[in-house]
């Protein structure tokens, strides 16, 4: 149990710090936190405004990727938040600063740990020594790698409180939780807690909500509560519940260490009760090996791989392994393709999981313990999540994509935090004009709205497009398992109409993707580099896009802008056919664009595409701009068309018909404008 937990003569538990050990502020002010960690300044709660204070410290800073080659947390804690740079580009935490501050608590501001869902970076601080996270709120995914691993968190009252030498009882740290989640932190974790379920020592009482109208993610929830009366519950947000996993996926970034912890808690010859419908990927770390920056970690990325097929022979999973060097594609991407049903309930260790809403599943990314756990047991426990309903209408104007949608949302919702931890629930009349790619855009970028996931309605579309990836499957059994929100059904999130024709072409700036800005209102901003992939932008309906415009640019007598570098990477084998039987291929190289083999690459700093100078500026269609995520220049998010008009015009553009003067129209590219293919 954490170290901070003491027990009373009277049997009742509580929270103290130790005098010994010390508090680290994460303030705004670099050189401050540099002092702290050298022992030149000690700081407490109640002289510090939380205004100055770091918010959004996300995952990346924490455990920048290369940490994340490590697979055992007592190495990945020797180089905890080594993504904090300073304004020169150095690193504010060494090697081993965190592990040797003595420091037993750390404060930071809003949004604690937005990003991707990797469990390693509160692994990092608690390897460290960091046994209470304080900040003003966490992003879901993290808070619930935090609570898996035992560690507690809190807000500043309670740290001043601490830090005035005042013993907390344990139950006010647990208070706001269900009794499970409860039960999780007071055992140390979620292995303990595990453990003392199947001794008996714990049960999971099921729901005992009345009949009520629900959302989509109550419903599929409530479809798969472990042993509840003829298969059918009802479910509230704030329920707690043992729920049945259909489907989930690890890569070669997390699968290593989600054998590590098997192998530790059950041994050598563990099983997994259902692997039919869970699977391994390589993509993540497939072009790693061509980026000067990773040649160090050449020997730790190919143990990760070698890990990988290991777990992959010992359970039986599905493999989407690279071949002769080619990868089957995303993660995210070949899932939906290939085994992701409507209704589905879907874990998987990445926090672009949620794309899979896309197919009317209910999909969110979890951490290495929790994975681990729910493999190993064909079921996991879960806290019914609120929701947030987005009633679209209209049809997106030419030029505009399903892109520009999340980026205003993510500029007007995120930032209001009305999207935290919520399910974003996508229909309306409008979702029929946008074609199941640009759904699954909508899905993919749930998550950094720090939501819990996201979802979309199904529709004969989705049915179809289904079928289409699936040799011999029957489309009406795709709208069988379709899951609709019932009428009157509550949303804490609210619901909010979104007319698609009055969304204009957006980018979100650098450092953060809630820097959401209309494109109009940018300015000039020339650039060096455009990227073109990613689970949210390597789709097939992406390459309709890239195409759209470099066959009108082509037909103008223009190629892409000397001095600019232009890359398309295929989200899948199946969207890298697709561009050829289109004849994209030639188009894309006859203006001068880079192609890439599927896989993640540039997007999480591991492949063709990053820049390599502070002064490079990028615009790329991936979903994060984290500073140093794709490099240390500028990168700034945007649509597929955009990055395509702007490749040829060598600064930030919106695209528009016949901005190149040439014909209004590329060989074979479908109309614009996000509707549905014929």
């Amino acid at each position: 149990m954490n170290s901070l937990v003491h027990t009373r003569a009277n049997g009742t538990r509580v929270v103290r710090l130790d005098p010994k050990k010390r508090v680290l502020f994460l303030t705004k002010d670099l050189v401050a936190i540099k002092k702290q960690l050298n022992g030149e300044l000690e700081l407490a709660m109640h002289e510090v405004n939380p205004s100055e204070l770091l918010d959004d410290v996300n995952t990346d800073v924490m455990t920048p990727a290369w940490v994340c080659f490590r697979h055992k947390p007592e190495d990945i804690a020797l180089d905890a938040y080594a993504g904090l740079m300073d304004a020169k580009g150095r690193r504010v935490f060494g090697t081993r600063a965190l592990l040797d501050g003595g420091f037993q608590a750390i404060v930071s501001g809003q949004r604690k740990g937005t990003g991707s869902s990797r469990e390693t970076a509160p692994q990092a601080e608690k390897w460290c020594g960091i046994e209470l996270a304080i900040a003003a709120s966490f992003a879901p995914i993290h808070a619930r790698n935090n609570i898996n691993l035992g560690q507690l968190m809190a807000g500043y009252d309670v740290l001043v409180r601490l830090q005035a030498g005042e013993e907390i009882p344990l139950a006010e740290f647990t208070a706001e939780y269900d009794p499970v989640t409860r039960a999780i932190l007071e055992a140390g974790g979620l292995f303990p807690f595990a453990a003392r379920v199947r001794a008996g020592e714990i049960r999971v009482p099921l729901p005992r909500t009345p009949a009520r109208p629900m959302t989509m993610a109550e419903k599929i929830l409530a479809s798969h509560v472990i042993g509840a009366e003829h298969g059918r519950a009802f479910v509230k947000p704030g329920d707690c519940a043992l729920v049945r996993v259909d489907a989930g996926y690890s890569h070669e970034f997390t699968t290593a260490q989600v054998h590590h912890f098997l192998t530790q808690e059950y041994g050598a010859g563990y099983r997994l009760p259902n692997p039919d419908k869970f699977a391994v990927f390589e993509d993540h770390l497939l072009y790693a090996d061509g980026v000067p920056k990773m040649a160090p970690f050449t020997a730790q990325i190919e143990t990760m791989r070698t890990l990988q097929r290991e777990f992959q022979r010992h359970t039986g999973v599905r493999d989407y392994s690279a071949r002769n060097g080619i990868s089957p594609g995303i993660c995210h991407q070949v899932a939906r393709e290939r085994f992701l049903d409507p209704g589905d309930f879907v874990q998987a260790t990445d926090s672009h999981t949620c794309m899979g809403g896309g197919n009317n599943a209910l999909a969110w990314g979890v951490g290495t313990t929790e994975y681990a756990g729910l493999v190993h047991a064909g079921f996991t426990f879960v806290k019914v999540p609120e929701s947030i309903r987005f009633e679209l209408a209209g049809k997106l104007r030419p030029g505009v994509t399903a892109k520009d949608v999340i980026l205003q949302i993510l500029a007007t919702h995120a930032v209001n935090e009305d999207t935290l931890d919520r399910v974003m629930e996508f229909g309306g009349p409008g979702l029929a004009a946008l074609d199941m790619d640009e759904r699954a855009t909508l899905t993919n970028m749930a998550t950094e709205c720090s939501a819990k996931s996201g979802i979309c309605e199904g529709d004969e579309e989705t049915a179809r497009w289904i079928r289409e990836r699936r040799p011999g499957a029957d489309e009406r059994a795709f709208q069988a398992k379709f899951v609709a929100p019932d009428p009157g059904a509550h949303y804490d999130g609210g619901v909010h109409g979104l007319d698609l024709s009055r969304v204009e072409p957006m980018v979100a700036k650098p450092s953060d993707p809630t820097n959401g800005v209309k494109i109009a209102d940018l300015g000039e901003i020339r650039i060096d580099i455009a990227y073109a992939g990613s689970c949210t932008a390597g789709k097939e309906r992406d390459l309709d896009f890239y195409a759209q415009v470099i066959g009108e640019a082509l037909a103008a007598g223009r190629r892409v802008k000397k001095g600019v570098r232009m890359l398309i990477q295929f989200g899948s084998e199946g969207v890298r056919d697709y561009a050829a039987g289109k004849g994209y291929l030639e188009l894309f190289e006859r203006a001068g664009v880079e192609l890439i083999q599927p896989g993640c690459g540039a997007c999480i700093g591991c492949g063709p595409g990053v820049s390599d100078k502070p002064e490079q500026v990028t615009v790329s269609a991936i979903n994060r701009n984290f500073t140093g995520r794709s490099g240390p220049g500028r990168l700034y998010l945007a649509s597929p068309l955009t990055v395509a008009a702007s490749a040829i015009t060598g600064r930030i553009a919106s695209y528009r018909r016949g901005m190149f003067r040439g014909p209004t129209a590329a060989p074979r590219a479908p109309a614009l404008g996000g509707t549905t293919r014929d």
